[in-house]
């Protein structure tokens, strides 16, 4: 901005009477008047004030001249600038626009706006497609938006010992506006030299309600059955709080705690009731888009027992929803009346089906 000062010469008020004004005129001490005021636009002369007045100095604001530099955006660069923000890709907008900024560093005025231009549209993209999806799974029935995966896996071997493998498992859930569902179930069985190593099955379901994004409230049914640590099965009611700490799809952890009451029916005893407290995590991270790594495991501890499941798993893609796996799962249980062992491991390589 220029600031000049100038001078504004006002116009004088003829007051009085007829003979007044003529007297002045007629007198040589008459002071002429200016016919407009004065403006000047640089400093005035210094010897311009009469000397019996001080005229009063302002100061006129005008704008500079344009840059010739800054006067529009090319229409070259602006189209490509819209031509990325219609494909609707932030990295593409970014990088066109790193571009433009660095060949046209004046145009950043209009660079600007298109970029608030484009984060505007993309947040009301990402607001339909949220408005859509909440849509769809209000009205989802019960029987829809299932996802799960099957992973089976076994070996048999002969010759100087016979051995035998089996597992299965499978694992579905379902996500809701406020509700989330999810059910395992898991089976092993091994024989080596006619000598049980492996014999136990596991089912569970729970129920989530989601609180807001990270946190939720869930209940929990249980079933499991483990020869091998002897007992024929235990029923396990459970419900508690849970916390999405990391709450990314591509590294994931959830932490729940909550009380439990579990009846267990130890190989030729009486049926067992006690009140245990639970706590449970789930990870997962996918450090590229063909790993990824996860480990699920749960304790229930009272005052003079405790068990304890952790399977960890790594899964490699193969080709479209195939996927190999290896597991290991560990079961440890602290009180195990009727058999001297307290802990059993399980190692298997298996064939996932995710659908």
């Amino acid at each position: 901005m220029v600031r000049l000062p100038f001078v504004l010469v006002p116009l004088t008020c003829l007051i009085g009477t007829a003979a007044t004004a003529q007297t002045m005129e007629t007198s040589s001490l008459a002071r002429p008047e200016p016919e407009i005021p004065i403006i000047w636009l640089a400093p005035p002369p210094t010897n311009f004030a009469p000397e019996d007045q001080q005229l009063p100095i302002a100061t006129l604001v005008i704008p500079p001249p344009p840059s010739p530099r800054s006067s529009a955006l090319p229409q070259a660069a602006r189209a490509l600038l819209e031509q990325a923000m219609d494909k609707g890709s932030p990295e593409g907008f970014a990088a066109v626009e790193k571009l433009a900024r660095e060949m046209y560093p004046d145009g950043g005025a209009q660079i600007d706006a298109l970029a608030a231009k484009n984060a505007a549209k993309i947040a009301e993209k990402k607001a339909q497609v949220a408005r859509a999806k909440a849509d769809a799974l209000a009205a989802a029935s019960f029987l829809d938006n299932w996802k799960g995966e099957l992973d089976l896996g076994g070996s048999y071997t002969s010759g100087i010992g016979d051995a035998l493998a089996i597992y299965a498992a499978v694992k579905l859930n379902r996500d809701g506006v406020r509700w989330r569902q999810v059910f395992t179930a898991r089976a092993d069985y091994a024989k080596s030299d006619g000598t049980l190593s492996t014999d136990k099955d596991n089912v569970a379901y729970q129920l989530q309600y989601k609180i807001d994004d990270r946190l939720y409230t869930f209940g929990l049914l249980q079933f499991d059955r483990d020869e091998v640590l002897g007992f024929h099965y235990r029923f396990t009611e459970g419900a508690g709080v849970g916390y999405s700490v990391l709450p990314d799809k591509d590294l994931h952890l959830d932490l729940e705690a909550g009380p439990a009451l579990q009846e267990t029916n130890f190989i030729g005893l009486p049926n067992e009731l006690r009140v245990a407290g639970r706590g449970s995590v789930n990870f997962l991270w996918k450090p590229n888009s063909n790993i990824q790594i996860t480990e699920v495991s749960a304790v229930f501890f009272e005052s003079d027992n405790a068990n304890i499941s952790s399977t960890a798993a790594l899964d490699t893609k193969l080709f479209g929803p195939l996927k190999a796996r290896l597991s290991y799962n560990l079961t440890y249980e602290k009180d195990t009346p009727t058999t001297s062992r307290s802990y059993e491991t399980v190692t298997t390589a298996s064939l996932v089906y995710s659908f």
